[in-house]
């Protein structure tokens, strides 16, 4: 089905097309932020759009991102290799898997994407949209590889090779670069050192079934909400409201 027809279909449904009118919107500052020409709009727009947007749409799952999430993972495995083999030529092959390990993992894709401002451009269906789903890890990640399939096949590798090198390879500063941050803990000393005051967390909602619950949790200084975040368990949506509660209070530190 070429893109067209699709795009018909989307036209239809207005859920859908809120969301396409509003990456389309978002795209443009996207472009002007990387840089980025482009010549094929569908297939980032492809890249964008998550399952449930497609299951929404009730059409076949060919047309989410996750072929182009399939791509970008390997697009990305192989330059990270690359940069990285010459980079820290010092480092044998056991210490060069985990550093790459470091780099591709979902905490770092996830960092690299929100320094992009990557996430209000994904198109989510209905129920992953009420749920949070713009904020969950793994749907940030996925989308920031499909991007990279969808750069690879419209730009080519020499270029994709120059967006890795404007906005992910300078994050890498050392061999023991990792992006998995213990933000309760980074809150922690930095609320006793500049506050000298003690923080809780307390729950404030779980949704969903018993098999995919959505935790809200917020962390408390003196009686006063700090930050809140949102996770598929009670431990990630602590670790979201402490990074928010650290970003609020200038404690975060860049990686």
């Amino acid at each position: 089905m070429e893109f067209k027809n699709i795009e018909n279909i989307i036209e239809k449904d207005a859920h859908a097309r809120k969301g396409l009118s509003a990456f389309r919107r978002e795209l443009v500052g996207f472009l002007e932020r990387t840089g980025i020409t482009i010549n094929d709009e569908a297939l980032y727009i492809q890249a964008f759009m998550h399952s449930s947007y497609i299951n929404d749409l009730q059409l076949n799952k060919i047309y989410n991102n996750e072929r182009l999430e399939f791509l970008g993972d390997a697009v990305l495995e192989l330059m990270v290799s690359d940069y990285i083999f010459n980079r820290f030529d010092e480092l044998p092959e056991g210490d060069l898997t985990k550093l790459r390990a470091n780099i591709v993992c979902e905490p770092s894709l996830v960092v690299f994407a929100s320094k992009l401002r990557m996430e209000p451009l994904i198109m989510l269906g209905r129920g992953e949209e009420k749920t949070g789903g713009r904020k969950r890890p793994s749907i940030i990640s996925d989308t920031f590889e499909a991007f990279l399939g969808a750069l690879y096949l419209d730009k080519g590798s020499a270029e994709t090779e120059k967006f890795l090198e404007r906005f992910v390879f300078p994050e890498v500063k050392s061999a023991k670069y990792n992006a998995v941050m213990d933000y309760k803990t980074a809150l922690q000393e930095h609320m006793h050192k500049n506050y000298g005051k003690a923080i809780e967390y307390k729950l404030v909602e779980a949704t969903g079934p018993s098999h995919d619950k959505t935790f809200v949790t917020g962390v408390y200084m003196d009686g006063e909400m700090i930050g809140k975040g949102l996770g598929r368990s009670k431990k990630e949506s602590e670790q979201r409201a402490a990074e928010q509660a650290l970003s609020e209070t200038n404690g975060g530190e860049n990686h």
